[in-house]
């Protein structure tokens, strides 16, 4: 089994059919960034369509055990996340009407500071707010996974302690190993760990760096040190894959409705657009070469099985049940 925590983008058959041929078991998708209430139960129910649509290679997962079926019948599970909480409008009652829709994962913050925490972009990370705890609480009793992948290290650390179930950083790298706003400091993946929850190795170049995007191998190196850190329990897959997106999609995901600038999101006014993907992820499919990767580091049979599968199946059953 192979899960990757996150990917985002226009999905298409196309797509599906390339999880398909990588051998992906489950991939948690995004369904929206900035996007308020109405707009996000829009595209809940554009990703529902295009499921139904495409019934002989993907299937919506709402539990573990949705995901082991998934594997047994030659299909995609895909889990339906969210990278911002701007879906409930500060309402704390739509947590669990977006859980019953079939919601599993949703991001405190995305590039900006919310009424719930901080973003890893501000300057000064604000900490979990009131509302924050409120809505990991309501997480933790709906069955919905925390994702902290783009909040601050200081509210990341403050949910880590607050939540009652594991947490996941779904897509993002150790900052020691590669330093950028996007990663996380060690004293947090050692929390992460503490709570039983997960952190997703991401192969997103801007927040990878050029080396460990060079060879499976070298992927896997960065896997390794992440290990070491946080333990082999608590390190997974979260790739950040993007899908068929140009730079209107890029311009929506750094700047959105807030600003009339420019904002290069996780790049630079030297790397401001879209980046190339991984030297070694030049097609979805080649996501079957991570195991080998892993493999030829070091790494026995029952570890691969827990990076690859086994650890994001411990946490979601933990989380969503079944």
């Amino acid at each position: 089994m192979l899960i990757d925590g996150l990917q985002c983008g226009h999905f298409t058959r196309e797509t599906f059919e390339e999880l398909r041929r990588g051998g992906v078991t489950c991939v948690t998708i995004t369904a929206g960034f900035w996007e308020g209430t109405m707009e996000s139960l829009d595209a809940l129910a554009r990703w529902r369509e295009l499921i139904r649509e495409n019934q002989d290679l993907v299937v919506l997962a709402t539990t573990a055990a949705d995901i082991e079926r998934a594997a047994a019948s030659n299909r995609t599970a895909l889990l339906i996340g969210y990278q911002n909480s701007n879906l409930f409008e500060g309402r704390i009652r739509f947590v669990e009407l977006f859980a019953e829709l079939g919601v599993r994962v949703v991001q405190l913050t995305y590039n900006n500071q919310n009424e719930l925490a901080g973003s890893c972009y501000e300057t000064e990370d604000s900490g979990l707010a009131r509302f924050g705890r409120e809505v990991i609480d309501e997480m933790n009793r709906t069955g919905m996974l925390v994702d902290l992948s783009h909040v601050g290290n200081r509210s990341t650390l403050e949910a880590v302690k607050h939540s009652k179930k594991p947490v996941a950083i779904t897509h993002a790298n150790a900052d020691s190993l590669f330093a950028h706003k996007r990663n996380k400091t060690d004293d947090v993946l050692k929390a992460l760990a503490d709570n039983g929850g997960v952190i997703g190795c991401a192969t997103y170049r801007n927040i990878t760096g050029d080396y460990y995007c060079s060879t499976p191998k070298a992927w896997a190196e960065m896997v390794a040190r992440t290990v070491e850190i946080a333990g082999i329990d608590h390190v997974a897959i979260g790739t950040d894959r993007s899908h068929n997106f140009a730079k209107p999609d890029y311009d929506w995901m750094r700047q959105g409705r807030w600003t009339r600038g420019i904002d290069y999101g996780a790049g630079s006014a030297a790397r401001p657009g879209k980046v190339p993907p991984a030297d070694w992820f030049k097609e979805v499919g080649n996501l079957n070469l991570i195991p080998g990767g892993l493999a030829e580091v070091g790494f026995s049979p029952e570890e691969v099985a827990k990076i690859t599968a086994g650890n994001w199946l411990r946490v979601y059953r933990e989380v969503f049940g079944g």
